[in-house]
């Protein structure tokens, strides 16, 4: 096969042009050929420097203030390796780099701070934004063409081969082995976002050995592989990602602050409808939104901006599979009732009080797809993760301490712990 160029392909004009490098502290180098250039340079992925990548955790690690723009080229660097020690060829390498650059092209505000909220109000997530940009259509709109659309055509690649590579929903992305390059167990989004966030963050778990795992992955049955003298970095990746998730993107105080700016976005005046032109701002430019909207959003945006945070009044650690709180995650508007209705038995204005059930989503749980991890010694092929063994207690671990979260306003604090205490029958 042939070997593949930094962007993994080389259009029309026959030749990639001569790369550019950009600078990454994570991975060093990250080289650019024209493909990648110029979608680089698109205002689609410009928008990206204004997104945070993890959230609100700047909060509670402070140096987390690393974009969603330096995690997209990251993956796709990521992305290139992995393509080229599986010696794809331009065909396949091409969209596969160019949708490992724009795959978070539809991330709202504060990355996955908005994702319910996004769901409620649009009916889809980011991925689907994520597509429409790619192809040029803006969902739930009037056909709109992007620049993004323009420039893969230019370069001669097709921008639904890559929004298919991009969109995990998506039925039309052949073969699998490169969908499961963007969209699997270890996958280079996930390989980029671990590494960086650990960096920013401080926090260690996700030291994971890259090195490792880019030496001994391989295709075996269309699906990505690793050889069985691999295994202790695959384990240590699993065990970093679990670790992560529960002591960066879940952090309880990480958790209160996004649970308080998705109260500011649903308590805009004109939700939900008015909220659908929120997803498409920068981080700054939706609290400028929300702090002009007056009312509770501008209560809760400033309070945001001066770190005056909600506390954790009340707790769930797991829940019925098919309880109340389940059917809260699916009724949006149900939930904040409640938190009203509790906020009033409070003496306290609507807002006050919030609930989290972030810890219940599954869409958002990283534990469901660790079976599909396969290891390869010669023709023998094992799911070492999957059934029963050492690993289940940590694939089963809850990505959050809590399965449900109440947090209140500083004032309302002792009050509400108080009440909750004496009287929990008002919850689910």
């Amino acid at each position: 096969m042939d070997a593949v160029v930094p962007a993994g392909v080389a259009g029309r004009s026959g030749r990639a042009g001569p790369p550019k490098s950009i600078f990454d502290p994570v991975h060093g180098p990250i080289r650019l050929d024209r493909v990648a250039l110029a979608l680089v340079a698109t205002p689609e992925f410009q928008r990206l420097w204004g997104i945070r990548q993890t959230g609100f955790a700047h909060l509670v690690f402070p140096g987390a203030n690393h974009t969603r723009l330096e995690h997209s080229l990251g993956t796709f660097w990521v992305a290139t390796q992995i393509a080229e020690r599986l010696r794809l060829d331009r065909a396949d390498a091409g969209p596969v780099a160019c949708g490992a650059l724009l795959h978070d092209l539809g991330h709202g505000p504060f990355s996955h701070t908005l994702d319910a909220p996004m769901r409620e109000t649009t009916g889809s997530g980011h991925e689907a934004i994520s597509r429409a940009l790619i192809e040029g259509v803006r969902t739930g709109e009037p056909d709109v063409p992007g620049n993004v659309p323009a420039v893969l055509e230019r370069f001669g690649i097709r921008p639904r081969t890559v929004a298919d590579l991009v969109d995990s929903r998506s039925p039309n992305a052949r073969p699998r082995l490169l969908r499961e390059i963007l969209h699997g167990p270890i996958d280079a989004d996930r390989l980029d976002y671990l590494q960086r966030d650990a960096h920013y963050t401080g926090v260690a778990h996700g030291a994971i050995d890259a090195v490792r795992l880019f030496d001994t992955i391989g295709a075996r049955d269309d699906r990505l592989v690793f050889a069985e003298k691999g295994r202790g970095a695959v384990e240590g990746f699993l065990v970093g990602r679990a670790l992560m998730y529960h002591t960066v993107y879940y952090h309880h105080t990480v958790r209160a602050a996004e649970t308080m700016a998705q109260a500011a976005v649903e308590r805009r005046p004109g939700y939900p409808e008015a909220a659908r032109a929120l997803f498409g701002l920068t981080d700054g430019d939706l609290l400028a939104d929300l702090a002009r909207a007056g009312g509770r959003s501008a209560e809760l945006v400033l309070a945001l901006r001066e770190r005056r945070l909600y506390k954790r009044v009340h707790a769930v650690r797991s829940v019925p599979p098919r309880g109340g709180w389940v059917r809260l995650v699916r009724d949006p508007p149900a939930r904040r009732l409640l938190e009203d209705e509790i906020a009033a038995r409070l003496r306290a204005r609507p807002g006050e009080l919030l609930i989290d059930l972030a810890g219940l989503d599954r869409r958002r749980d990283p534990a469901d797809d660790w079976g599909r991890v396969a290891l390869v010694d010669g023709d023998r092929t094992s799911y070492p993760f999957r059934g029963r063994g050492p690993w289940q207690a940590l694939v089963a671990r809850p990505v959050a301490d809590r399965a449900v979260s109440v947090f209140a306003a500083p004032r309302i604090r002792a009050a509400a712990v108080r009440y909750l205490a004496r009287d929990p029958s008002i919850l689910p």
